[in-house]
């Protein structure tokens, strides 16, 4: 297990060792000194300073709330008048933005740069505050001395985790599970026996990693025979994902979130799908089960993907829209089914004026009728 030799814990007597009342750790914690310059966080974000780069910045903020010292940012050029008002020290801003008697810090793009920075100072250590003595911790389970368990929190048999985990009340860790270095599983989550979690994963409260997936065999009778679900859930390296998700396991091998992805609420992943890296998939999305999603792909709100099908990289689905069938790399789709974004967008343009077509053929129609009446009597 990377991060160090933790200890192995199979007794009661062993697992009183780390059973330490919460309150106790208290006096561990400390604030971390975030003060930095700026010229020094200008480099962070590979920005040009204009101004005084040794001007010493302790926080971030938005611009109507942030005071002396601290440094905000804008997103748009256009909106730069927003900054005389402002009290805040310094400022982020796009390469184009000049003002006379501000510091400014000037990069290609403001809302990664303002991520970074305000990252910076939250930063905090981690605090070990051990196992709470009304968790439950189950046989020959791997634990190390860095790690948090909250109350209630029941961690099963030969569970291995990492460095400065922590584990919040109410989880539940199933058998042999694996939980890398410096994971975060919030209240209420529930990982399933034999999952395995990489490093820096965040799951919020209430999701389920590792259920069974949805699979039926069904008679001649119309009954629904329940497929045993075998496999496991993968999940990578620097993997968010957000509350009330489901993610399956697989029939057979591996369910595989990817590194880097990040799933948003209410998100439901199907057994033997696979998420590349740095993926986006964004609430109320249903991917059906054994679909292939390349890297980068996103996924919109409330979109989704029918059963055994391959999504190319950088394939980008709008909010709403049906994926049905194979998407080559680079794919930009919207719709119910999913088609080309710019085709779509073009047919739901025209819906609204569907009556007034309809109107117009049927009055097209009764003339060209009318012609034709007439020169068949002509005729006669």
């Amino acid at each position: 297990m990377a991060g160090g030799v933790g200890r192995v814990h199979g007794d009661a007597q062993s697992v009183s060792a780390l059973l330490i009342p919460m309150e106790v750790n208290n006096n561990q914690k400390q604030i971390m000194n975030n003060t930095i310059s700026l010229k020094k966080l200008a480099e962070m974000v590979a920005g040009e300073v204009i101004g005084d780069g040794s001007l010493e910045i302790v926080g971030f903020g938005p611009l109507d709330t942030s005071g002396p010292g601290e440094l905000s940012f804008l997103a748009k050029a256009k909106d730069s008048h927003l900054l005389e008002q402002s009290k805040a020290s310094a400022f982020i801003v796009t390469k184009d933005v000049e003002i006379p008697d501000k510091t400014l810090v000037r990069v290609e793009d403001p809302y990664l740069a303002s991520a970074i920075v305000q990252n910076h100072f939250l930063q905090t250590p981690f605090v070990a505050k051990g196992i709470h003595k009304m968790a439950a911790i189950g046989n020959d389970c791997t634990i190390p001395d860095e790690i948090s368990i909250g109350p209630h929190a029941a961690v099963g048999d030969r569970v291995k985790l990492g460095e400065r985990v922590e584990i919040c009340s109410g989880a539940v860790i199933g058998d042999d599970v694996t939980i890398g270095n410096d994971c975060l599983i919030k209240a209420n989550v529930t990982i399933e026996h034999g999952c395995e979690l990489g490093e820096r994963v965040i799951i919020h409260p209430g999701t389920v990693i590792g259920s069974d997936g949805y699979g039926y065999a069904t008679d001649r009778r119309g009954f629904h025979v329940k497929r045993p679900q075998l496999g496991i859930v993968r999940i990578g390296d620097d993997v968010e994902i957000g509350s009330n998700s489901s993610i399956d396991r697989a029939t057979f091998g591996v369910t595989w979130i990817k590194s880097g992805t990040k799933i948003d609420n209410l998100v439901q992943i199907a057994h033997n799908v696979v998420i590349g890296e740095n993926s986006l998939i964004v609430s109320q999305v249903g991917i059906a089960g054994s679909v292939t999603l390349g890297r980068n792909v996103v996924f919109g709100g409330q979109s989704g993907a029918s059963g055994h099908q391959t999504i190319g990289d950088g394939t980008m689905v709008a909010g709403m829209a049906a994926v049905h069938g194979d998407q080559p790399p680079g794919s930009k789709l919207s719709g119910v089914p999913a088609i080309d974004a710019r085709q779509w967008f073009k047919s739901a343009a025209l819906f609204s004026k569907l009556p007034e077509i309809v109107r117009d053929m049927r009055r097209i129609k009764k003339e060209l009728a009318r012609l034709s009446e007439n020169t068949g009597t002509g005729k006669g």
